[in-house]
């Protein structure tokens, strides 16, 4: 008799070589639709764990490290990626969106949602502050259609630059809240006095040291990919070379004990700075991005899923409300409140304020918080945190396109023949 069963690694391998058709088809596909690529992932996990049951719990609550370690790496490919594609150089001055976003939007963000999940949710003020540290930053991962172009392709739009510059450097500057939450849950229990400890290592040398790692991996790679005498990484004309500068920046930062997000962003800014406009630089970004691509699909597939197999906690009316005031209140409002004064018009204003993209990077810093310390309503964490994901994936997915076309016309930004706005600008650049 033959044996019909299915084996399960051909099964793998067949959805593993459908999933990467998808990578590659998907973009093309949707770049003229007002629905966003991480929407039809979660639809794609919503149907697969939905229509029969596979005896497998996808949800991230259920395999928290599963969930810190598969964020982690997809969240270093996406910083190593943005930190490529941006071609605006260096400096407090160009880069001043950004630290508009960091410095005064992300601290009053985390403040708001701790009132959030204070007042509306009743969670105390330790696992508040948790919940606040993760959601406060945008996510680099989700946030392709609002980020820049590729290396070289053009001018970068406010909107654009300042999207993918904050992505890039806030998942670095959410951690010392996360680690103050930590911090704080371990005290209760143990009584160990943690405000010096945390303004030390994990402010501050956490911090310089993460950077001053990223731009020393990074100067190194600059060299030997750009400038090393004889046959430089260059020649190779292999990207793979983005993807171990991504580990090696990481790797060593994490075993020096500083923050790898930093390092990373930090190593692919410095180089690209190594030689700006070379060829090599898109090989760099368009594996990167490809690399990313399929983890972020893997990762929403399976969020999609753990959605019809059922949240950890119910969602009520309160859960609900909390949702709609981080993403309707919150984020505009601190958003507006750091740009006071910036020089963009209103609707580039109104538009930055508005896309701030929670994903990926959300669900890491909750699994690393909930790994590390000691919190009470785990359960509800994951909840709130994931019902705000996905309001953002939806509303942020269905507006980015038309939003950004506007953008565009509006500002006599050239659309390909289609009408459909290129990521990145193709006219004149900021200064």
């Amino acid at each position: 008799m033959i044996d019909w069963s299915p084996d399960p690694y051909i099964v793998l391998l067949t959805g593993t070589g459908i999933l990467i058709a998808l990578v590659a088809w998907l973009p093309l596909a949707l770049r003229r639709l007002p629905i966003s690529l991480p929407i039809v992932c979660i639809a794609i996990g919503g149907l697969l764990f939905g229509t029969r049951y596979t005896g497998i719990d996808p949800s991230p609550s259920a395999h928290p490290y599963v969930t810190e370690r598969l964020t982690e790496f997809v969240v270093i490919i996406a910083l190593m990626g943005a930190g490529l594609k941006i071609d605006r150089v260096f400096s407090l001055k160009q880069w001043g969106m950004a630290w508009r976003l960091l410095l005064v939007t992300m601290p009053l963000s985390i403040l708001a949602i701790i009132g959030v999940a204070h007042w509306v949710l009743g969670f105390g003020a330790v696992a508040a502050l948790l919940l606040a540290a993760s959601l406060a930053p945008t996510d680099p991962v989700l946030a392709a259609d609002v980020q820049v172009g590729g290396p070289t392709e053009g001018g970068e739009d406010t909107v654009r630059f300042a999207l993918t510059s904050e992505a890039g450097l806030n998942d670095g500057f959410a951690f010392p809240f996360v680690h103050l939450a930590i911090a704080i849950s371990l005290a209760s229990t143990t009584g160990q006095d943690w405000f010096l400890e945390w303004v030390t290592y994990n402010v501050i040398w956490e911090i310089v040291a993460g950077m001053g790692c990223g731009w020393l991996i990074g100067r190194l790679f600059g060299w030997l990919t750009f400038k090393m005498p004889g046959d430089t990484l260059a020649k190779t004309g292999d990207g793979l070379i983005a993807i171990a500068a991504t580990f090696i920046s990481y790797g060593v930062s994490e075993l020096v004990h500083c923050y790898g997000f930093f390092a990373v962003f930090v190593t692919a800014l410095t180089l690209r700075s190594a030689h700006r406009n070379h060829e090599f630089q898109r090989d760099m970004h368009d594996i990167t991005e490809q690399v990313e691509r399929i983890a972020m699909m893997v990762l929403l597939i399976a969020f999609g899923g753990s959605l019809v197999t059922g949240l950890p906690a119910p969602i009520g009316w309160a859960q609900v409300l909390a949702a709609v005031l981080i993403l309707f209140v919150v984020r505009p409002i601190t958003g507006l409140i750091g740009m006071i004064g910036a020089p963009a018009t209103q609707g580039e204003k109104l538009t930055i304020a508005f896309f701030g993209i929670r994903g990926v990077g959300s669900f890491y810093y909750l699994a690393y918080g909930l790994n590390h310390g000691q919190f009470e309503n785990a359960d509800q964490l994951w909840t709130i945190l994931s019902l705000v994901v996905i309001m953002s994936v939806v509303m942020h997915g269905l507006t980015v396109t038309p939003v950004m076309r506007w953008l565009d016309r509006s500002q006599g930004r050239d659309l390909d023949k289609d009408g459909v706005p290129p990521p990145g600008l193709q006219g004149p650049a900021d200064s």
